[in-house]
């Protein structure tokens, strides 16, 4: 009686695994169509390349990569997102320097591969484009032939013709290209020769049906003109009054002189000729390059006043930076020698660390590094975020961490302190609308407000107490102190990189000292976000900083941090 339910069990047990074995068939087999479709999807992406090398002669990236978002953290505790993990190459391998079109084409192409591919990767010629300039043209954009020589903006992730284009104008060119689809170049000439249309045939990462270059070629456009006098420059800063001979100002390479000129026309003017300085005394006015002539000690007055009186006598001359960015300002590059002491840049988030980084490389002519990856910043021109932050090759490295284990992992450190309330209300921003944007008033009332300051204002505490504690050679400086006295502090930070300056790099910080990256206005929320109860809080927290700081006989903070 009992064989009969033994062998139904029996049948029963074999059925099964007849089933199980059947649906990891299924399922091998599924996958192995998924990778047969994603194969497909690869060589249909490598036709853009033409006869290039395949991707496999790419090293793969030395750390964990993450999309441009929100300015992600790959090592970081803190980050809020998954990690898309890159391959297994080598730490800190580095694609060699080419001026090959082909070669530079892969070196862009694995950045480009990070972020999700565009439904239409090349524009149709013939498309009716949508873009408020006037289109020129194709034209050649490589080592040796370079279509225009201003500015220059990544985004590899929103680039538009319109961005763009407003870009370019609103540092005073006149003219906008745009290559690969993600890169903008701007100028008052195109130097090059036209290329064949075809070349320019990939579309724009944030905008579909405008063409947006291609490998070594320029997708040019002419931006809007606007009335003379009414032009709008960003990076437009007084350089102060000087008394300069005759035979100097005779030297400069453009001189305009008109009855009703004024300082904006002058600005205008050696804007046009993509002159990085503008010399005016009424009717004159001179453009000129940066030179020993306008050393920094040599100006009649203070130079921080941004309304000069418009008088000027006898051979005195007022002279500005215009948004044209000097050629020597432009060239970076990393430590021509490792570098076996590795030096933090380390701020709590929102606290200005890539303002800081900016300056540094401009004053110091070097990349700096990170502890991350952030694609965002990339885009940007940080060249170093895609260096391993250990190879030796940055002159300083970027990191928020506050644990004891990496603190000592770096032989030195600048420290970077911002008021709390304003690095509070900046990193918010941040996770709300990227580096550039701002929270809207819904985001601020939400409850992630609130948990936000409870989880965060600590770590703003604990962040520099751990620094002060742990840090073997400190130099603590103040975004705030920065502001108000921009050259003094490039100079201290200067020196403890041991880094020489030369004049013409502080002047190269101090004229184009905001960047592109820097988020535009002054745009607060409508009421106080801070309540009495988070207030009582972050204050406790300062008072404790302040007095680490005096402990290891430091100055204190700023006395705006606190009413005392």
């Amino acid at each position: 009686m009992m064989v009969a339910p033994l062998y139904r069990l029996q049948c029963l047990l074999k059925r099964a695994q007849v089933l199980l074995l059947c649906l990891g068939i299924a399922y091998l087999m599924a996958g192995s169509i998924l990778l047969l479709q994603r194969s497909s999807i690869r060589l249909t992406q490598s036709h853009l390349a033409g006869s290039l090398p395949p991707m496999l002669s790419l090293p793969a990236p030395p750390t964990a990569l993450r999309t441009a978002g929100l300015a992600v953290r790959a090592r970081s505790r803190w980050a809020t997102i998954q990690s898309v993990s890159g391959g297994g190459a080598k730490a800190g391998r580095q694609w060699p320097a080419s001026r090959s079109p082909g070669v530079q084409h892969l070196h862009r192409r694995w950045f480009h591969s990070l972020l999700p591919e565009s439904p239409e990767q090349r524009v149709s010629l013939h498309r009716s484009s949508r873009h408020k300039g006037t289109y020129m043209g194709c034209f050649l954009h490589n080592a040796s032939d370079r279509a225009l020589g201003g500015t220059m903006l990544y985004d590899l992730r929103k680039m538009t013709s319109s961005l763009c284009q407003d870009t370019c104008s609103e540092s005073g060119y006149q003219f906008a290209g745009l290559e690969f689809g993600a890169e903008c170049h701007c100028g008052n000439r195109i130097s090059s020769a036209r290329a064949p249309e075809e070349d320019c045939s990939l579309v724009c990462r944030g905008e579909r049906g405008s063409p947006c270059g291609g490998v070594g070629r320029l997708s040019i456009y002419k931006v809007e003109e606007q009335l003379p006098g009414h032009r709008k420059f960003r990076n437009v800063h007084y350089r102060g009054c000087f008394k300069l001979p005759k035979s100097t100002v005779d030297t400069f390479p453009v001189s305009v002189s008109q009855p009703n000129a004024t300082t904006q026309s002058c600005i205008e003017t050696c804007t046009d000729k993509e002159l990085p300085l503008a010399v005016f005394k009424k009717p004159h006015c001179f453009c000129t390059w940066m030179s020993p002539v306008f050393t920094l000690n040599s100006a009649l007055n203070d130079t921080s006043n941004s309304t000069p009186s418009a008088s000027t006598e006898h051979d005195h001359y007022l002279v500005y930076h215009t948004p044209v960015l000097d050629s020597r300002c432009k060239e970076r590059m990393f430590l021509p020698q490792r570098s076996s002491s590795l030096v933090a840049l380390s701020s709590f988030p929102g606290a200005g660390n890539t303002w800081v980084r900016h300056l540094i490389e401009l004053v110091t002519g070097y990349y700096t590094g990170s502890f991350y990856f952030d694609g965002m910043l990339y885009n940007r021109g940080f060249k170093g975020e895609k260096d391993y932050w250990k190879s030796g090759r940055s002159i300083c490295v970027k990191t928020h961490e506050s644990g004891q284990k990496e603190i000592e992992m770096f032989d030195s450190g600048i420290l970077l302190i911002r008021n709390p309330y304003r690095s509070l209300m900046a990193e918010f921003n941040r996770k709300c609308a990227g580096h550039l944007g701002h929270a809207t008033d819904t985001q601020w009332k939400s409850k992630d407000w609130p948990e936000f300051v409870s989880s965060y204002a600590p770590w703003w505490a604990s962040h520099a107490l751990s620094w002060l504690k742990f840090g073997r050679r400190l130099l603590v400086v103040h975004y705030e102190e920065l502001q108000r006295a921009l050259l003094p502090q490039l100079r201290l930070i200067t020196a403890f990189l041991n880094v020489t300056m030369t004049e013409e790099r502080l002047l190269c910080a101090q004229s184009n000292q905001d960047g592109h990256f820097k988020r535009s206005g002054t745009q607060q929320p409508s009421f106080d976000p801070f309540t009495p109860d988070m207030r009582h809080m972050i204050d406790s927290f300062i008072h404790s900083v302040d007095q680490a700081l005096q402990n290891r006989n430091l100055s204190g903070l700023p006395q705006e941090y606190l009413p005392r």
